[in-house]
C-alpha cells in the first residue's frame, strides 16, 4: 500500500485537491492518506471531508489516518512513500500581519510578501527550521520518500531541504501550467490558435515563457502587438487589467513571466515606489493584497465548510502536479512536470546552488530536471536579483548569523530601491523583535 503523508492537512481545501486527485488516480486509490497537523479542530475538519470524499468517489478504498502535534509527527511520516508539505508557520495572525505592518512603518509597501522581500525573508526564517525538523524525521523513518513541497517561499525552502538533508524533494507551484493559457486568454488569442506548445524555465514565480508556438508558428510577435495596444488603452483609461505589470515587463525584457502581476510588482525595483506613487494606480497594483485575501478566506471558511461537507461533495482530478508525480513513480509511466529542483548546471547562467524551475521528467527514477542551457541574459539577470536574496536568507538559517538577514534585505530589489542601508537594518531588527519565538535566535 502506498502511503501519502500530508503535512499541514488543516488546509482543508488544498488537502482535498491533492488527496482528492489521488483518489481519482487508479494507481493511488488504495493508498493510506496520513493527515498531520498541529491544530486539532482543522485536522478533524479535514479528516471528515477526506472520509466523506473517499466514500463518495473512491468506494472507501483509501485508508484515512490522522496524527496531531509534534509528538505524533514521526508516526505520521513512518514508512511514507510521498510527503506533501503545505504548512504555514505563524499563519495570518500574528506573522502575516507582522510581515506587512512593520515594513509600512518604514515606508515599505508590499502586495503578497510570500516569496522574497522583507515578508519573504522572514517567512523563510520561521518556516525552514520547522521543515528541517520534519525532514530530519523523514531521514529516520522514511528516508526514501519524496517530499513534494507546496509551501512558499518555494525556492528558498526547497533549496534548504535539498542542501541540508538527504531527502529527495521537488517544489511545486500552480503558475507554470496556467501561464500560456492565461496569456492567450487575456489577449483574446485563446480561441484563435490551436496546438499550442510552450517552453518555460527560470525560478519560481519568475520563470520565463521562452517559447510559445501554435502549429509551429511563433506567437510572440502577435502577443506583443496586442499587449502593446491593450497596455496603452489600460494605462490611460479607467478600466484596468490585472496583468499589466507582466505585459509591461514582457515588452521591456522580451519574455512573459509565469507569476501574477501582483507578485511580480514586488520582485523588481520598478513599480512600488514612494517617489512615483502614481504607478500604483497606473499599473493597477493591489497593495496589501495577501492580508486582504487572508481576511476574506477566514470570513468565508464557515460557508466553505458547509459547501465542502454538503451533499454535493465531489472531486475531479485537478491540474496540480502532485498526483501525476506519484502515479509516474509508482507505475513507471513517464510524465513531464514543471518542478523546482537544485540547479546543478541545468540553467548555465544561474548559480548552481540555487533552486530553478524547469521541465522535469518523472518516472520510477524520481524527478529529474532537464537541461536548459543559458537563459537570455536579461532574464537571467532579473532572476539573479531574486536568487541573491534567497541564498543570503538561507545563509542566515544555516549559520544563525544576523548579518545575513541584513544582507538578504539589502540585496532585495524592492527593499533596496526604497530604503537606505541604515533603515534596512533597523527594519530587520524590528521584524526580528516582533517575530519573537517564531524564529530562531540569531547572533
Amino acid at each position: 500500500m502506498t502511503k501519502i503523508t500530508f503535512i499541514g492537512a488543516g488546509s482543508t481545501v488544498f488537502a482535498k485537491n491533492i488527496l482528492g486527485d489521488a483518489m481519482c488516480t487508479e494507481a493511488l486509490q488504495d493508498s493510506e492518506l496520513a493527515l498531520y497537523d498541529i491544530d486539532k479542530t482543522r485536522l478533524n475538519e479535514s479528516a471528515s471531508v477526506m472520509r466523506a470524499l473517499n466514500k463518495k468517489i473512491n468506494k472507501n478504498r483509501a485508508k484515512i489516518t490522522t496524527f496531531l502535534g509534534v509528538r505524533e509527527r514521526k508516526k505520521a511520516l513512518a514508512d511514507a512513500d510521498f510527503v506533501v508539505n503545505a504548512m504555514q508557520v505563524g499563519g495570518y495572525d500574528p506573522c502575516t500581519i507582522t510581515d506587512f505592518e512593520i515594513p509600512k512603518k518604514f515606508g515599505l509597501r508590499q502586495t503578497i510578501a510570500d516569496t522574497i522581500g522583507i515578508g519573504g525573508i522572514f517567512r523563510v526564517l520561521r518556516t525552514l527550521p520547522v521543515m528541517l525538523d520534519f525532514a530530519h524525521d523523514m531521514e529516520k523513518v522514511c528516508p526514501k520518500a519524496l517530499l513534494l513541497n507546496y509551501t512558499n517561499p518555494m525556492c528558498a525552502l526547497t533549496g534548504g531541504i535539498l542542501r541540508q538533508t538527504d531527502i529527495k524533494a521537488v517544489g511545486l507551484c500552480h503558475s507554470v501550467q496556467s501561464c500560456a493559457d492565461g496569456l492567450l486568454t487575456n489577449l483574446g488569442l485563446k480561441d484563435e490558435v490551436k496546438n499550442v506548445q510552450w517552453k518555460i524555465a527560470g525560478i519560481n514565480h519568475m520563470a520565463w515563457l521562452l517559447e510559445i508556438t501554435a502549429d509551429g508558428k511563433d506567437l510572440y510577435p502577435e502577443i506583443k502587438r496586442r499587449a502593446k495596444a491593450k497596455l496603452k488603452e489600460w494605462r490611460k483609461g479607467p478600466d484596468k487589467n490585472g496583468d499589466m505589470v507582466r505585459l509591461y515587463m514582457m515588452l521591456n525584457f522580451g519574455y512573459y513571466i509565469t507569476e501574477s502581476s501582483e507578485h511580480l510588482s514586488e520582485y523588481t525595483p520598478y513599480f512600488i515606489k514612494s517617489q512615483y506613487p502614481e504607478l500604483i494606480e497606473e499599473f493597477n497594483i493591489p497593495l496589501d493584497e495577501y492580508p486582504r485575501r487572508c481576511v476574506n478566506q477566514i470570513a468565508n471558511w464557515k460557508k466553505q465548510k458547509k459547501e465542502i461537507k454538503g451533499k454535493g461533495l465531489t472531486h475531479c482530478r485537478s491540474h496540480e502536479y502532485g498526483s501525476h508525480i506519484m502515479e509516474a513513480m509508482i507505475t513507471g509511466t513517464p510524465t513531464v512536470i514543471g518542478g523546482n529542483v537544485l540547479n546543478n548546471g541545468l540553467i548555465t547562467n544561474l548559480p548552481s546552488n540555487a533552486v530553478v524551475e524547469v521541465s522535469c521528467l518523472v518516472d520510477k527514477n524520481g524527478v529529474q530536471g532537464t537541461y536548459v542551457g543559458d537563459l537570455p541574459e536579461q532574464c537571467a539577470a532579473l532572476n539573479r536579483t531574486n536568487i541573491n536574496t534567497q541564498l543570503l536568507t538561507l545563509e542566515a538559517v544555516f549559520t544563525g548569523k544576523k548579518d545575513h538577514i541584513y544582507q538578504a534585505a539589502m540585496l532585495d530589489p524592492h527593499t533596496s530601491a526604497e530604503l537606505r542601508i541604515d533603515d534596512i537594518r533597523k527594519l530587520c531588527d524590528a521584524m526580528i523583535k516582533a517575530h519573537g519565538s517564531w524564529i530562531p535566535k540569531f547572533k
